[in-house]
């Protein structure tokens, strides 16, 4: 198999995933992107959506969220949550699939990790760790 992907499922179900995640991935950017969703809680937030898993049997999709800036996420992600049903209907107009899947709402917290990485990394004992062994001789 040329292609590693992070995280190889079921045998030849990976590829399929992978696929119809990126679909709902798309579906879902959009959506949100056009402000068809009305929520007074996701007015004025510009979300992004880095990732879509999808379960192997494709019914159920765990959408990874992330408000422009980072703000209120819990807001964000209960008002996702609130309007789920109207959600997955558009979603599955737009993606062909036998079943709408559901859907799930997480923030993607991904970010955060890196930043608190850096942020260690910049650290004076990091720093100090990491310079080129100059002092042992």
């Amino acid at each position: 198999m040329p292609h590693h992907h992070k995280k190889s499922t079921a045998p030849g179900g990976s590829q399929r995933q992978l696929r119809v995640g990126e679909t709902v991935r798309h579906a879902v950017a959009e959506i949100l992107a056009q402000g068809n969703v009305h929520d007074p809680d996701l007015e004025g937030h510009i979300i992004t959506v880095p990732e879509v898993k999808m379960s192997p049997d494709l019914k159920l999709a765990t959408i990874y969220v992330m408000p422009l800036g980072g703000r209120d996420t819990d807001k964000v992600i209960a008002a996702l949550a609130r309007n789920k049903k109207f959600l997955r209907g558009e979603v599955a107009h737009r993606v062909n699939l036998k079943f709408a899947p559901d859907l799930r709402f997480r923030v993607d917290d991904r970010f955060d990790e890196a930043e608190r990485i850096e942020k260690l990394l910049r650290t004076p004992e990091v720093q100090r760790d990491l310079a080129p062994d100059s002092d042992d001789k």
